[in-house]
């Protein structure tokens, strides 16, 4: 019998880290934990060795082709395959939305881009009746989105990735000719970059359900909450182990009839569609927080 693979990107630290403690300690089969920085990967995992967890370790730069290559002829070739796969990697940019576009396209790249990636190399071993999950926000409900276009683009029943990379381009070409206006997004578009790829991220999600239906393999994403990371500086309601509760029923409790759905940090089911809605990201609340601590 095939032994089972769980693999968690970008899982060195914060809640990516806690997801695999937990797999540790509860998933029958072997688990990846992966990084781009191959120093700080094998350090986190030499200090859940020191905790009696025995995860293994392979570099993965979600944003470099030949990485994501190279993972996927080793999983190959020592399992054949993946039982559950937890898309984690993902940065957080200034909040102050900019014509400058480098740090647009870096966000862009490493929270959505990268996804088309994955989904090209790495779902083709996911097994049957396995599990995806993609860790989108708060930033990453409809509601985030003003513009009327693109919300019924979004919206459309018939939604294909085609339509959403034209949405994520959209952006950044607004940001070349400075054409794009706060006015698109919800909260004066604060953090506009890390709204437009983490919708981006929620959309793809249900096309990817779509798309792997047939093989009884769900695929959901989900708001993990404003945690106490090193992305947030620190700032949240929870810890990272805290954080990992919700991710980890998703992808070892939940019913198999979960799927392609946008799931709250307490587990809750939301309409992804409702972009009436207030589930958008919220800079005022983040400041709250951050005056407490």
């Amino acid at each position: 019998m095939l032994k089972k693979v769980a693999v968690v990107t970008g899982s060195n630290r914060g809640i990516g880290l806690s997801i695999v403690k937990g797999l540790c300690q509860r998933f029958d089969g072997t688990v990846y934990l992966t990084s781009r920085n191959e120093a700080q990967g094998k350090s986190a995992v030499d200090n859940l060795n020191k905790q009696g967890l025995r995860p293994e370790y392979h570099q993965l730069d979600v944003t470099d082709r030949a990485s994501v290559l190279t993972f996927k002829e080793h999983i190959l070739n020592m399992y054949g395959g993946i039982d559950i796969l937890i898309n984690n990697a993902g940065v957080l940019p200034s909040r102050e939305y900019s014509y400058e576009s480098e740090e647009n396209f870096k966000t862009i790249e490493v929270n959505f881009k990268s996804i088309i990636i994955i989904q090209e190399l790495l779902f083709p071993l996911i097994r049957n009746n396995g599990r995806i999950l993609n860790v989108s926000s708060a930033f990453g409900h409809l509601s985030n989105i003003k513009n009327k276009y693109w919300i019924e683009k979004l919206s459309d029943k018939d939604l294909n990735i085609s339509v959403i990379e034209d949405f994520v381009d959209w952006f950044l070409e607004g940001c070349r000719n400075k054409t794009f206006t706060k006015e698109d997004l919800a909260d004066d578009a604060t953090f506009a970059s890390c709204r437009i790829s983490k919708v981006a991220l929620s959309a793809i999600t249900i096309v990817q359900q779509k798309e792997l239906e047939k093989r009884n393999i769900s695929v959901n994403s989900m708001h993990p909450g404003l945690v106490r990371t090193d992305m947030t500086q620190g700032v949240g309601f929870y810890s990272a182990d805290e954080a990992a509760v919700t991710p980890l029923y998703l992808i070892l409790d939940a019913p198999p009839s979960l799927k392609g759905s946008f799931v709250w940090y307490d587990g809750k089911v939301l309409d992804w569609y409702d972009y009436r809605a207030d589930y958008y990201f919220k800079y005022a609340t983040f400041l709250q927080y951050q005056t407490k601590h």
